[in-house]
């Protein structure tokens, strides 16, 4: 990108690292670097991404293997509404400064594709046991897998 674009690179790095420093580690966050034709630049870190944010607030590390066939977690409308008002304010986020009400929607939509369901109310209790319940499908899966895997082959892993 510096070749291409002339822009000094240990300043941008420097520039990049400056910024970042007080980040946690591994989240996705979406930047937008504006290169100007005298080749100094604007560099924006917006929050982390709506899948971050969802998987996070569900408690999972992962979104549904087949989605619209199983539920990979679940959050409450109030995290919806919660994460809608944090991204609405994102500068790197492409439906910035849209209705609160179409912000929320893209984010059911995005909940959907991870197979998190949208819930009025959860009570803590209730999620842990549909997590620990969840936890033993997935293994119960991955054994199914793994045995028709290895009866495929006639080979043992």
């Amino acid at each position: 990108m510096s070749k291409k674009r002339g822009i000094p690179i240990g300043q941008f790095c420097k520039d990049f690292n400056e910024k970042t420093k007080e980040l946690k580690e591994g989240i996705p966050l979406p930047i937008k670097i504006h290169v100007k034709p005298d080749r100094t630049y604007d560099l924006k870190i917006g929050q982390p991404t709506v899948s971050y944010f969802l998987k996070q607030a569900a408690g999972i590390a992962k979104g549904a293997r087949k989605t619209g066939h199983e539920t990979a977690g679940m959050v409450s409308v109030r995290a919806v509404y919660e994460i809608a008002q944090v991204k609405s304010q994102d500068e790197c986020f492409k439906m910035r400064n849209t209705p609160l009400e179409t912000v929320v929607k893209g984010i059911i939509g995005s909940a959907r594709s991870l197979g998190i369901k949208i819930v009025n109310d959860l009570s803590a209790e209730e999620y842990r046991v549909f997590l620990e319940q969840r936890e033993e499908q997935l293994r119960a899966d991955a054994a199914e897998a793994a045995a028709a895997a290895e009866a495929s082959t006639g080979k043992k892993k």
